[in-house]
């Protein structure tokens, strides 16, 4: 995964995402969007053949975007752990 800050400021971000996909960009946004101080957050890929996606971030002035980003990544990660161990214990 390879990061493109196209817009880095307190309440905005957008960045290019090189190596990722809709897979990984549409759980992030969704997580991102039960964030109550998160006013936007979506993504797009312009072109199929490209496919770098472009995410933006846009964030109230009570949390900055970046901390907005690290919470939503937290959460998915600590939901990932979970359903691994939850998964292993059950695979037997």
């Amino acid at each position: 995964m390879e990061l493109k800050f196209l817009e880095n400021t307190k309440n905005k971000i957008l960045v290019e995402i090189k190596g990722e996909d809709h897979t990984f960009c549409n759980v992030l946004v969704k997580e991102l969007q039960k964030n109550s101080n998160v006013k936007s957050a979506a993504y797009r890929i312009s072109h199929p053949l490209q496919r770098v996606p472009k995410l933006l971030i846009e964030t109230n002035e009570k949390t900055s975007a970046k901390k907005a980003i690290l919470d939503a990544v937290n959460k998915l990660s600590k939901t990932n752990a979970k359903f691994l161990k939850d998964f292993k214990g059950q695979a037997k």
